[in-house]
């Protein structure tokens, strides 16, 4: 009997939108998901870096928190970009602008290498950095990489 109520029962009959209705109710909210979804977390500010070294931690935890949530970039990966950042800091202050330079060019290849997308934040402050040119802006940089590893240990 089982068996003649489904032959019985009628096929189901695509919409004219293509597929069923529960299933273009379904794409809708996928897209509406997307369309919603954020950019990305707000950039890190460098005026309030060099000022605050409270922001300067703030934005450390987030970042981490960031990589454990997003990423599988090593401990070592971040160690041997911190060893470049200190390194570039020793630069003298006539060529610090081109090292730091290269050092965004770096950290590029190596976000983009191993997918590292927790660190495009990174990459933005290493480019107010450099087109800022301040000492200061610099040694905040390196600070904040600093705490970045001492957070991720």
């Amino acid at each position: 009997m089982a068996d003649q109520e489904k032959k019985a029962k009628p096929p189901r009959e695509a919409n004219a939108g293509g597929g069923y209705p529960r299933d273009r109710d379904r794409d809708r909210g996928e897209r509406d998901r997307r369309d919603r979804r954020p950019e990305g977390p707000p950039e890190i500010d460098l005026d309030k870096l060099i000022a605050d070294s409270l922001y300067l931690d703030n934005q450390a935890h987030a970042i981490v928190s960031r990589m454990r949530d997003m990423d599988s970039g090593t401990k070592s990966q971040l160690r041997r970009f911190y060893n470049a950042v200190r390194r570039a800091c020793r630069i003298p202050e006539a060529e610090r602008q081109h090292g730091f330079v290269m050092l965004r060019a770096r950290l590029a290849y190596t976000i983009a290498r191993h997918s590292l997308r927790s660190l495009d934040q990174l990459e933005k402050l290493l480019l107010q950095v450099t087109r800022k040119n301040d000492p200061r802006g610099y040694e905040r940089f390196k600070d904040l990489f600093e705490a970045i590893i001492a957070y991720n240990e």
